[in-house]
């Protein structure tokens, strides 16, 4: 099973977005809330290369973006395949 990391804030509309389409999917996640935890935020900023919006997603140690991105994921059917350890259709 895949790994799934998601750095959020305690009132971010898309950190809620995003943690209700996981657990829609009954995928567990570990939530990292960065909310007033300005060493998190800086760690979350260092791991996704400089962005410093909330959510920041993680799935097996690789960015994957915002709610943005991982709904788009789920649309295209590419979030499936990653989960199950695919490249969730990146060439």
């Amino acid at each position: 099973m895949a790994r799934v990391e998601i750095y959020t804030t305690a009132f971010c509309p898309f950190c809620i977005q995003a943690k209700s389409l996981l657990r829609n999917k009954g995928i567990d996640f570990h939530e990292i809330d960065v909310t007033g935890n300005p060493e998190l935020r800086a760690k979350m900023t260092e791991l996704s290369g400089g962005r410093r919006t909330v959510p920041e997603i993680f799935i097996n140690g690789d960015i994957i973006g915002g709610y943005d991105e991982l709904r788009a994921l789920e649309e295209d059917g590419g979030l499936d395949s990653l989960l199950a350890g695919g490249n969730g259709g990146a060439n």
